[in-house]
């Protein structure tokens, strides 16, 4: 059984990050999908927030699984032997990023491999950052992210303001 992971921070989960899963999971047998808990960055969802949205978009995938971790990836998957990671791509920048970090992964753990897929052309702009900052200022996202997204950005921002 080939189980991969896709690891990431979701802040929020976007249609980008929607269609990696999908297509994640009709290529390996199972999918856990790992929010990553960052105490360097300050999120506007927490974890439990995240896997919860993730849960409700990922729910029709019988073979995805929802998880978070703290730490480094490649603990994570000698903890749960996982020898797969798939990572998004978007365009260059996130590949330079990527293939350093996959390089490092595979320093530290030799039997793990990353699968990079790349999003399709219609979600190569977005990102959370994107969606969080047209929101902010009063924008339609709903384009860009599920609709239990939509909702929980507008329950947010309802109780920030």
């Amino acid at each position: 059984m080939k189980t991969a992971i896709y690891p990431g921070s979701f802040d929020p989960v976007t249609n980008g990050h929607l269609d990696i899963i999908k297509r994640a999971a009709e290529s390996f047998d199972k999918l856990i999908v790992a929010v990553l808990y960052n105490n360097k960055k300050k999120p506007l969802f927490n974890v439990e927030e995240r896997v919860s949205l993730l849960k409700e978009v990922t729910k029709d995938l019988p073979n995805v699984s929802i998880d978070s971790f703290s730490g480094l990836l490649v603990d994570y998957t000698k903890e749960n032997d996982i020898k797969i990671i798939v990572k998004g791509l978007r365009a260059i920048s996130d590949f330079e990023a990527e293939f350093q970090m996959a390089l490092v992964n595979k320093k530290l753990c030799p039997d793990t491999e990353t699968f990079f897929m790349t999003t399709k052309a219609e979600y190569a702009y977005l990102s959370s950052s994107v969606v969080k900052e047209v929101h902010s200022f009063g924008g339609n996202i709903r384009e860009f992210v599920p609709q239990c997204v939509a909702e929980a950005l507008k329950h947010k921002h309802t109780e920030v303001s």
